[in-house]
């Protein structure tokens, strides 16, 4: 993913920083903890097509 893509990108719902997570093809809502995945390099930024991180996703964090 483009990196000034990323820059420009919040979460829809808190408005905070999102963290790429490369391995899953998501961006990352520690916030809110929540996943956004990425389709076909594009991001789905809709919180009805997020999934909720699982409370170990949640810890690791960085």
């Amino acid at each position: 993913m483009d990196k000034k893509l990323l820059a420009m990108l919040a979460c829809p719902v808190c408005k905070g920083d999102l963290k790429l997570n490369e391995a899953r093809t998501e961006l990352i809502c520690y916030q809110d903890a929540m996943a956004f995945p990425i389709r076909e390099g594009i991001p789905v930024m809709l919180a009805v097509e997020a999934r909720t991180l699982s409370n170990d996703e949640r810890l690791e964090k960085h």
